[in-house]
């Protein structure tokens, strides 16, 4: 899980623009998103949100590891997250 003092650090800085908020933010989607599918295994609509979300976090964290692999590194380890596949 994700450790109060990183949601702290990213809150407080107020750039809800960042790469790291937005893929934080996907992050917690994602995992809402999934408690929600292991209840209703049919429910499509969310299947298909979640795909989408998980693509767009996909995206975000290829630019990150681009621009600035520590950060990107950093963000991984913090939010429990695999590391990207490259291609």
């Amino acid at each position: 899980m994700v450790t109060n003092s990183f949601i702290s650090v990213i809150s407080q800085k107020e750039n809800r623009g960042s790469v790291e908020f937005q893929v934080f933010s996907f992050t917690t989607k994602i995992r809402r998103l999934t408690s929600h599918l292991e209840l209703h295994k049919k429910d499509s609509s969310s299947q298909r949100g979640l795909r989408k979300i998980l693509g767009k976090r996909q995206r975000l964290l290829v630019y990150l590891s681009k621009k600035n692999r520590r950060r990107y590194k950093e963000l991984i380890s913090e939010l429990n997250i695999r590391e990207i596949k490259t291609r």
